[in-house]
């Protein structure tokens, strides 16, 4: 059964149990106990698949009708991660894309490919009859897609679980959706997409689906460790979070962490599971992959960068300053959401500037008094979420708050309370 029916909340049963010595399958059952333990509120939060407006608004951006995709949610993609497809789909004019995973995500990424340069959707589940249901879902809408059943009957020699049967793939990949296989196969089943990182394009792309439960931080923790020059980043639109990843320079080896301790590592996180469902821990984002305090430095470095270079533009003669500026552009090719500004006060400069993730946005402001502010918008993670916290840096002082992905950093030179007062103003509702 495709996307386009009202599909119940539970994925399609497998095919065939898992194989394997008993004590493989004991463990891949323990872990699922565990996990299931421990990550009840991701999957609860997981059944809503999006805000209907938006989710009608990324159908009226594909020219899709509105009953296209009538539930999302639960087990398929939420408009957060569908709205990730197309935006990186834009960006990368990609020749081929795969998915691991098909729905929902197969009938998005088609469209925009269609829409956007005309590149190759290769996609992959292990579902047989869900696959020909899915093809002639596709070909309803005139969509020609490279898809296949792919049955899970791999294994991988550095990840747990069964891994999907894919052959004939493109040798050069510009995008990644991994939205597969599900958890109950193991929690950490999807680290091994890894298999086709090495077939990413100089400017490749990685999507993620589910990136904010338990298994899928710590599979990202060690895509970190395995391939260091891929920056991955958790963007927390969505329901379930994405976690996007961008390749870098390839020049040097990958870090491979396949080694004979895999099996006390392992030993060593179930009993770190055990202990925090013995002391009742449900908070988001314990598990600790995405260190906080490293993540605000970073912030507040690029926001500070950002000011430096427009106080230098500001005192060149020769740098042309720009203020006109589209926010509804901004957002749409960029994915930046820019707040609304305070009665009177002015824009002198906007530049689009680059980040370890997509690019972000320096304003330079004046308020009415006269006082030179700069504004930094970036789709990140730090401590402030929607309560704005003050840092200091060469002199200045910054508040920087969060709203859903989006986090903003308001510098000026005014001490700690001016500069609240400042960011209470461009965000009144904090």
């Amino acid at each position: 059964m495709t996307s386009r029916e009202l599909t119940g909340f539970l994925p399609l049963s497998e095919a065939h149990e898992a194989t394997g010595d008993l004590s493989r399958r004991l463990s891949d059952t323990a872990w699922r106990i565990g996990f299931g333990a421990i990550g009840w509120p991701w999957l609860l939060a997981s059944l809503s698949g999006g805000r209907p407006a938006d989710k009608r608004a990324l159908l009226d951006e594909l020219g899709l009708p509105h009953d296209a995709l009538p539930h999302l949610g639960s087990w398929k993609a939420d408009v957060g991660f569908l709205r990730h497809i197309v935006r990186e789909i834009v960006r990368l004019r990609p020749a081929h894309v795969v998915e691991l995973g098909a729905g929902a995500s197969s009938l998005v990424a088609a469209r925009a490919l269609q829409r956007h340069g005309g590149g190759r959707l290769h996609s992959f589940d292990q579902h047989g009859g869900f696959v020909d249901a899915t093809r002639r879902w596709l070909a309803d809408h005139g969509l020609d897609v490279d898809i296949r059943h792919a049955p899970l009957t791999q294994e991988s020699p550095d990840w747990p679980g069964r891994w999907y049967a894919v052959d004939n793939l493109p040798e050069q990949i510009d995008l990644i959706i991994i939205d597969g296989p599900p958890w109950s196969v193991h929690p950490l089943v999807r680290g091994a997409a890894d298999s086709l990182f090495s077939r990413l394009s100089p400017d490749g792309v990685v999507l993620l689906d589910d990136a904010a439960r338990p298994g899928e931080r710590l599979v990202a923790r060690r895509w970190r460790q395995r391939w260091p020059h891929i920056d991955f980043r958790l963007m927390k639109d969505g329901t379930k979070g994405t976690l996007v990843g961008r390749r870098r320079d390839t020049s040097q080896p990958v870090a491979n962490d396949n080694e004979d301790g895999r099996l006390w590592r392992h030993l060593g996180r179930a009993a770190a599971i055990a202990l925090l469902v013995a002391t009742g821990w449900i908070a988001r984002g314990e598990l600790g992959e995405f260190p906080q305090s490293a993540q605000a430095s970073s912030f507040l470095d690029e926001a500070a960068a950002s000011r430096r270079a427009g106080l230098l533009r500001q005192a060149m003669p020769s740098q042309v300053e720009s203020a006109r500026f589209d926010p509804k552009e901004i957002e749409r090719s960029a994915g930046i959401v820019l707040p609304a500004l305070p009665t009177g006060w002015r824009v002198t400069d906007v530049q689009l500037v680059p980040s370890p993730g997509s690019p972000a946005v320096a304003m330079s402001l004046l308020t009415p008094q006269g006082e030179a502010l700069s504004l930094f918008a970036d789709r990140a993670e730090t401590p402030a979420e929607g309560t704005p916290l003050v840092a200091r840096r060469a002199g200045e002082t910054t508040a920087y708050w969060e709203r859903g992905d989006m986090a903003y950093a308001l510098t000026g030179k005014g001490d700690a309370k001016q500069v609240m007062r400042w960011a209470d103003a461009v965000a009144p509702d904090a």
